[in-house]
Order: structure tokens, then sequence, then C-alpha cells
């Protein structure tokens, strides 16, 4: 086969990744000003602003279910995106990051699994380590520089993209409340009119703008999460401008992804970073850490995504089924599975649905989430920054 002349326009996560490690940066000291102003004289006026009412829902309802749909949204463009026209767009290159994303939800998960096993009223937070947070991974992955192959970073950002689909999938199968038939109902007759939209051609941004506020306000009444309609309008919005453009830059997709990127960056996830991350530390003991929601995620996030991600990546190369990332070293490679397992944004969004009003077990889960984010992420920027290359593979590059 040969290979088409025309370049490639690379996707706005891959052309904007030094801005999403920047802004991976940014939520690691907007995480720390909370976790210190949270412990600080200043903790009761914190709380208070965060429970203050605006429009019938306090300042942390609108920031965890609206601001964090357009997060949704750029998660959903992203995940389209990448499965129609680029690194996911093909079975072999889904393979790797299918299977280590696979296995990195699944070890945190069986790891919770088996420490809350005797706690059935915690055993609802099983998802909560299972989530790999992009921007802050891949922001300790841009600190390392050139002493990281750039296929490491995509091989990372597929595992986080694959990630984000499944965390999606298990809100949406897990943490649902009771239904309200009526507004679902309005939510399918936005979703349908949205398909008619996509299906007629429609190129213009604002129709399905407009409707997707709607169909946010009505998935809202439903008892679904309202977040989970920015997913689903990121699929119906057209990523193909005319016929036989795929890339082409005008397409509705592509301006949506690259408007909204640096303002989930920038603004939306830091936000949500300062909301959710302040936990009041006062009478922290050794105890406490051992709690058994604490304990499952910090172990999660720490033994479980390591483990899952680096031994599933290691059993699809050594099968066969697919390449090690290009010039990647094993050590390389288990210090990006490491990274896997910073879990700040998505890990604390679930622990929130997982235990709606229990104040308490949301302390819990976010002291495991920090422990559990904080090992992996000092332990994986270690390793990556002592790991040689695969110097057989750079010799290799340079001969041909």
């Amino acid at each position: 086969m040969i290979a088409s002349s025309k370049p490639r326009r690379a996707s706005a996560l891959r052309a904007f990744l030094g801005n999403e490690a920047a802004g991976g940066v940014v939520l690691m000291f907007v995480a720390a000003a909370a976790l210190a102003l949270a412990n600080s004289g200043l903790a009761p006026a914190y709380f208070a602003t965060l429970e203050t009412y605006l429009g019938g829902l306090t300042v942390l309802h609108w920031i965890n279910d609206g601001l964090m749909a357009v997060f949704f949204l750029l998660v959903g463009l992203e995940i389209k995106r990448e499965l129609l026209d680029g690194e996911l767009a093909t079975w072999p290159g889904r393979i790797l990051p299918g299977v280590a994303a696979l296995g990195g939800m699944a070890g945190p998960a069986l790891i919770y699994i088996a420490i809350n096993q005797d706690s059935p009223a915690t055993l609802r937070g099983w998802a909560i380590p299972s989530a790999t947070d992009i921007a802050f991974a891949l922001g300790v992955l841009a600190l390392m520089g050139p002493r990281v192959p750039v296929s490491l970073k995509i091989f990372l950002t597929a595992i986080a993209i694959l990630d984000d689909l499944g965390a999606v999938a298990i809100i949406a199968a897990f943490y649902t409340a009771e239904l309200s038939l009526g507004s679902l109902g309005l939510a399918a007759l936005m979703l349908a009119t949205l398909a008619v939209l996509n299906r007629v051609g429609i190129g213009r941004l604002a129709p399905y703008l407009v409707l997707g506020v709607a169909l946010w306000f009505f998935v809202l009444r439903s008892g679904v999460h309202a977040t989970l309609a920015g997913v689903a309008l990121a699929f119906f919005i057209p990523l193909r401008a005319s016929p036989g453009r795929p890339d082409d830059p005008r397409s509705p997709l592509h301006v949506l992804e690259h408007a909204l990127q640096p303002w989930v960056a920038f603004a939306v996830v830091p936000i949500f970073g300062f909301a959710n991350a302040g936990v009041s530390l006062a009478g922290m003991s050794w105890d406490r850490l051992a709690e058994p929601v604490t304990l499952g995620i910090a172990a999660g996030l720490f033994f479980g995504k390591q483990i899952g991600v680096f031994l599933s990546t290691v059993a699809v190369v050594k099968l066969g089924f697919a390449d090690a990332p290009r010039y990647a070293s094993w050590p390389q490679i288990y210090g990006t599975a490491l990274l896997c397992g910073i879990g700040f944004t998505m890990s604390l969004f679930i622990g929130l649905l997982a235990f709606p009003g229990a104040a308490d077990l949301q302390d819990q889960v976010k002291i495991g989430v920090l422990a559990g984010s904080f090992l992996s992420g000092v332990l994986g920027a270690v390793i990556l920054y002592f790991a040689s290359p695969d110097l057989a593979a750079v010799e290799e590059r340079a001969r041909t």
C-alpha cells in the first residue's frame, strides 16, 4: 500500500499537547492551594462559598454538574476525533492502549474491592481509582522534556482517552439516580434532533450548541448525571465539513475542540480541582489513612494502575499482538504506567457520585486520591528521569 503524501493534520489533543501538560502543572498548584486553604484560617469562608446557592444550585453543584459538562464535551470530542481520524482510527493502533487501559481499570477496581469486601456501604466506590487524569499525567511527563520519546506521550494520551471512555460508560451504567421518564424523553428528543442536524450536514456550530444546552438541562432533570450530556453532544458534532475532507480545519469538531481546549485546561479543570481538592486534615491520624475507602483508593491508584497497565502492555507486546512504543525502553514504559495512577480529576468526580451527601466518605475519597496520585506521580517521574531509552531502537533509527 502506498502511503498518502498529503500531510495529516494532528488532532487538537496532540497539537496542544504542550498546553495540556501546562494545564496539568497549573492543576498541581491549584490542588495544593485548595488543600492549604482548607487547613487555614480561611477554611470556613472556603467551604461556605462552595455551599452558597445560586439559581437553585450551590456553587459546588454548578461547578460539578455545569462546568464539568464542558470538560466532558471536550473529552467526547477528543474521543470521537481519535477514533475516526487519529491514533485510534485503526484496530492495530487501538490494541496496545486499549488492552493497557482495560488492565489499568480492572487492577485498581479489584484492589479496592478486595480491601472493601467486608464493607457493603463503601463497595460502591469501586470505580473511583479506575480513572487516569490526562492533564496531571501529561504535566508530569512534560517535566521530563526530551528524556522520554514522543511515542510514550502518544501512548499515555491514548490510554487516558480510552480510560475516559470507560469512565463515562461506568458513570452511565452504575452512578445513575432514580430516573424521570419525562425529562429522559425530552433529552432523547434533543438527541434525535442533533442526529438529524448531523445527518443533513448542518455545518454551523450554533444549532448544536443551543440544543446541547437544552440537552444538558433535561439530562440534569432526568436523574442521569448531567455531565454525560457533554459526551453525548460531542458525538453529534460533525467531523467533516465537506465530502472527502476529513482533515478540513473548518470542520465543526475541529473548530470547537480547538476553542474549548485552553478554557478547559486552564479554567474548567483548575476550578474543579480548587473546589474539590480542599479537605481538612485536622485530627488526621494513621488510623484515618487506613480507612477502607482511603486505603482502597490509594492502593488502587498506586499499585493497581501500574500493575494493570504494565503487565497488560508486556503481555500484548510479548504475544506479538502489537509493538511497544518506538524508542521507549521497558523502564520508561513502567514509569509511564506509574503515571497512569494519577487519577485526580476523574477519580474525585466519580467519588462525588459514589458517595453523594456523605461528607466523611468524600473526605476519605479526597485523601485517598491525593495520596495515590502523589505517590504515582513522584515515583513515575523519578523512574522516567533515570530510565535510559531503548538504545537498540535508537541505533536502528540512526541506520535507517
